[in-house]
C-alpha cells in the first residue's frame, strides 16, 4: 500500500472520529470553561488524537474525555486559578422544561443542591448524566478502576439527594404543593 493510500484512510479515520464525537466533547468541554475557551481546548484535544493516532485506543470516546480533561487542567493553571469548575445544568434543550410552578420549583431546587455538591461529586455525576459515558468509560476519563468508579458515583448520588431532601419536610409542604391537587386548590384561590 502506498503512503498516500495510508495517510487518506488515516485521513478519512480521523475525520469519522472528530465526526462522531465533536459535538459531545464540545458540550463535555463547555460545561466546565467558558464557552470562548471551550473551541479551543477542543481543537487541542482533536490536535492531540492527530498527533498520537497510531496509539489511539479502540473506544476513543473515553480516550478523547480523559485528554479534555487534562488538556482543562493543564489551561486552568495558565488562567491563574480561574473560578472552581461550574458545570452547568444539561444541553438547551434541557432548559426548555415547562414553565409550570413545579417544574420551576424541582429545576430551582435541583440548581440548588447541583450548586452545593463538592466539585469531585459534580463532575462524577455529569459524566454519567450528561455525557452518556458508561461506568468504565468514566472511570478511564477519571484515571481510576471501574470500582473506585462506582463507589465515588453511588456515595455522590446520595450527596445528592441528601441534598433535595428538605430540611423539615413539613416545611417545604407549607411553601409549595406536594401534589397536582394541591397544586390547583392553589392557583385557584
Amino acid at each position: 500500500m502506498s503512503d498516500a493510500s495510508v495517510d487518506g484512510s488515516r485521513e478519512e479515520h480521523f475525520r469519522a472520529l472528530h465526526r462522531d464525537n465533536y459535538a459531545g466533547l464540545l458540550r463535555f468541554v463547555e460545561r466546565r470553561v467558558p464557552a470562548s475557551e471551550a473551541e479551543d481546548i477542543v481543537s487541542m484535544v482533536f490536535l492531540t488524537a492527530w498527533r498520537r493516532f497510531e496509539e489511539l485506543p479502540e473506544d476513543t470516546r473515553p480516550w478523547l474525555f480523559a485528554v479534555a480533561r487534562k488538556t482543562m487542567a493543564n489551561q486552568a493553571r495558565g488562567w491563574l486559578r480561574r473560578r472552581a469548575l461550574d458545570v452547568r445544568l444539561g444541553s438547551s434543550e434541557a432548559r426548555e422544561l415547562s414553565d409550570d410552578s413545579a417544574s420551576t420549583a424541582a429545576r430551582v431546587d435541583l440548581e440548588r443542591a447541583w450548586a452545593g455538591l463538592r466539585p469531585a461529586d459534580r463532575e462524577v455525576l455529569a459524566l454519567i448524566a450528561f455525557d452518556g459515558l458508561t461506568a468504565e468509560q468514566a472511570a478511564a476519563v477519571l484515571g481510576c478502576r471501574r470500582s473506585t468508579f462506582a463507589m465515588r458515583l453511588g456515595r455522590a448520588r446520595q450527596r445528592l439527594r441528601s441534598a433535595l431532601e428538605p430540611a423539615d419536610p413539613a416545611t417545604r409542604s407549607s411553601f409549595r404543593p406536594q401534589t397536582l391537587k394541591e397544586q390547583q386548590s392553589w392557583t385557584q384561590a
